[in-house]
């Protein structure tokens, strides 16, 4: 079921003199029950269309209808009981109690006195329930973690009972097992509550491995939105993330680091042992770029499986490492050295003139 649907929408700022537009003809839909993660670089225009799609700031041109009614029909009373916002700044809340906090989330319900009644108090024991967080009602939230404070934060999101929630940023600042327990936290969330839930984020693996559909957002490339297997695929994320040093795998949804490697090594070993792999990318980290079965490696680095690391020089093994940080310390002078000596015999063999 849509919630949101997006058409030719044109956001930016009125100013003196006309009108900034930041992103234009955009489209796009927001469902029932799904996790939707908004990616971009910095100065896409992220937070402007999360603010339009907020109320807080007026739409320069298009669309945005919630529920199948425009965005701008709704009073904001009503719209407190259709959308909940959840935003990274929470410092005016910290000398309140996460049980406090989390009751304003009944704000739209309890009339001007804000006085929770009994519904209202089970309601909000429920959210700290559903976000597992039932240890921290009593506590300010001044003690609290930073994750600690986002999950109260969207406890009490959960209190407005709003069938859609916004989300800005909301693991900036987390470690990153916080990073993966937010996102799991809102999969888990929108998938058992049926909530539209939307977010912005600079965590792209993160939301490539976990959201339902992704929004891709720049200003040279628009909007572009499916789910994460379909935009690989279509090589979309390429096109919009790929940069110099950086390559993207379609196949795991991941990207990686790519090394510029000056010199070569011949590695042994079994190559589905973990030990095997990790000393091949810790080689092309340190610039070594490790070959297959080669007669123009005079050095050699042998892994046989059996936690060691073994330095190989014409044929006679030099050095044996339990760690790889030990064998990368002797593995570069090893061909250098290799390399002197091969000048050297090159050079009495064809003396300069």
């Amino acid at each position: 079921m849509t919630s949101i649907e997006l058409k030719g929408l044109t956001t930016g700022y009125k100013q003196r003199g006309g009108e900034a537009v930041v992103s234009k003809d955009l489209n796009a839909t927001l469902n029932t029950g799904e996790l939707t993660c908004l990616l971009g670089p910095n100065g896409a225009g992220k937070s402007t269309l999360l603010r339009t799609l907020c109320a807080f700031q007026p739409a320069l041109g298009g669309t945005v209808q919630v529920m199948g009614h425009e965005l701008n029909s709704y009073k904001q009373h009503e719209l407190a009981k259709l959308i909940s916002v959840v935003l990274t700044d929470n410092g005016g809340v910290k000398n309140m109690t996460s049980f406090d906090v989390v009751g304003m989330g009944r704000s739209p319900y309890t009339g001007f006195w804000g006085r929770l009644n009994e519904k209202d108090k089970a309601v909000v024991g429920k959210c700290f329930q559903w976000v597992g967080i039932e240890d921290l009602k009593e506590r300010k939230m001044s003690t609290l973690s930073d994750g600690e404070c986002q999950k109260v934060m969207i406890a009490k999101a959960l209190a407005q009972e709003t069938p859609i929630v916004f989300l800005d940023e909301p693991t900036a600042y987390l470690d990153y097992p916080s990073k993966i327990q937010m996102m799991m936290l809102l999969l888990r969330l929108a998938r058992t509550l049926k909530k539209t839930i939307f977010l912005s984020t600079h965590d792209l693996e993160h939301a490539l491995q976990v959201a339902d559909q992704i929004w891709l957002l720049d200003k040279e490339h628009g909007l572009v939105t499916g789910s994460p297997e379909d935009l690989s695929i279509e090589g979309e994320i390429e096109t919009y993330f790929n940069r110099e040093g950086i390559s993207y795998d379609r196949e795991l949804c991941t990207f990686q680091i790519s090394h510029e490697t000056a010199r070569q090594v011949e590695l042994r070993g079994d190559k589905s042992k973990l030990e095997y792999r990790l000393c091949q990318k810790a080689l092309i980290r340190n610039g070594i770029q490790p070959v297959e079965h080669t007669t123009d490696c005079p050095v050699v680095i042998s892994v046989p499986g059996d936690g060691t690391y073994r330095l190989i020089e014409h044929g006679k093994e030099t050095y044996k490492a339990v760690r790889i940080e030990h064998l990368l310390c002797t593995v570069v002078p090893a061909m250098i050295k290799n390399q002197i000596a091969a000048i050297r015999e090159a050079a009495e063999l064809k003396p300069y003139e």
